[in-house]
């Protein structure tokens, strides 16, 4: 099975993770994603592939020299941003620098008038689907690119320590480390194949928190309304336009933080809103919460007590200082990059990976890329060039940790 044949494979199993879900994984199609891993892994001659009853998957490539014990994790799930149902994934023509149309008959049209990432893909072969639904390369590219790098370190019989494999269900939601077995995975330390382009290594992620502010109004008939009513929906609109307008993704690149607005209901009685508070800066995180505390308490002090209910939940920390004392494993994946050809580019993540709550679990877990573009939407893709270089990238950090 070529990388392109096994990646198709992968992304033909809509595996849509549901936040709110309370089993594990969210959805039972994962399982199902993960069966077929097992069995793909079995295939390739890993004998120990399995899969544990949270859905995880684990097997090892056994080492065949000496080195350390490296693991490589990737997520089976996709994001619920878009539908990943019936993907009807395909491979183009050698790219030409023009429109790609993905779908003839609805008009959707991959241009590079809007998507600039296509001009460095030239002369590629690129995956795309009917623009209906998301293609699921974040991150079955990376389970593929770890699959196929497997497979090659089983044939070649080139010296390397032990290589652990494990995917996981439900990153896209946050629960991707949740039951994750490090002590079991008993690797030195791990990268997440779950990046971007070509070339990106990341050690930095965001701070991150959830919010719900949910509000209390008081309804009364419109026409004897005066001095009685309280409409919560227009509380919650009142209490939104307390943060600040241009700190919000549309609006922040790089290292600044964010307040993200994910979902908003309302009535007279009763209101909601939810958001994502993202910082790499852990002082500026704590202010951003901080902020939220101070906004509803102003609003429960003008309005009255109970008219404003705020919850936080922390999701994760930035990486950074848990891989700073191991930067060697940062240091070997750009010379593995460099080795192949590439250029490394390292970014802070403006998200997170399950490897940010690894690192904190005592398994060091810097990112690489796994070649999507466009990820969590209808016009993802992935060039099958750069996919291919990805696996050469894991095989030299794999055999270069031998030497």
């Amino acid at each position: 099975m070529t990388l392109t044949e096994r990646f198709l494979k992968l992304v033909s199993f809509d595996t849509t993770s549901d936040e709110s879900s309370e089993t594990c994984p969210s959805t039972p199609n994962q399982k199902v994603l993960g069966q077929e891993i097992v069995r793909q892994m079995l295939e390739i001659g890993i004998t120990d592939a399995h899969m544990d009853e949270n859905g995880y998957v684990y097997g090892t490539v056994p080492a065949t020299g000496k080195g350390p014990v490296i693991g490589l994790i990737a997520h089976m799930d996709t994001s619920p941003d878009a539908s990943g149902a019936n993907i009807r994934a395909r491979v183009t023509e050698p790219y030409d620098g023009g429109d790609v149309v993905l779908n003839q008959e609805k008009g959707i049209i991959l241009s590079p008038a809007e998507f600039a990432s296509l001009r460095s893909h030239v002369g590629k072969h690129l995956i795309v689907t009917d623009g209906t639904t998301l293609l699921g390369a974040d991150d079955k590219a990376g389970v593929a690119e770890i699959l196929a790098c497997a497979q090659r370190l089983l044939q070649s019989g080139k010296p390397h320590g032990a290589v652990r494999l494990g995917f996981t269900p439900d990153e896209e939601i946050g629960r991707g480390a949740d039951r994750f077995d490090v002590a079991g995975f008993a690797a030195d330390y791990a990268y997440t194949v779950d990046g971007g382009s070509l070339g990106e290594l990341e050690y930095e992620n965001f701070n991150a928190a959830s919010a719900t502010v949910t509000f209390a109004g008081k309804s009364i008939h419109p026409g004897s309304a005066r001095g009685k009513l309280v409409n919560a929906a227009t509380l919650a609109m009142e209490f939104h336009n307390l943060l600040p307008a241009n700190e919000v993704p549309a609006c922040t690149e790089g290292y600044e933080g964010f307040y993200h607005l994910t979902g908003m209901e309302g009535s007279v009685e009763h209101a909601q809103l939810k958001y994502l508070i993202r910082d790499h800066d852990a002082a500026k995180f704590e202010a951003r919460k901080e902020f939220l505390v101070n906004a509803a308490r102003f609003f429960n002090e003008k309005y009255g007590a109970g008219t404003a209910t705020l919850t936080v939940k922390d999701s994760y920390r930035n990486m950074k200082e848990m891989i700073l004392p191991h930067m060697e494993i940062v240091e070997n994946a750009k010379k593995a990059m460099e080795a192949c050809g590439v250029t490394p580019q390292v970014i802070p993540i403006r998200g997170g990976t399950d490897g940010a709550r690894l690192s904190f679990e005592g398994l060091p877990c810097p990112n690489l890329c796994a070649g999507g573009k466009n990820c969590h939407g209808r016009f993802e893709y992935v060039p099958v060039e750069d996919m291919e270089k990805i696996v050469d990238i894991l095989e030299a950090i794999i055999l270069g940790a031998a030497e």
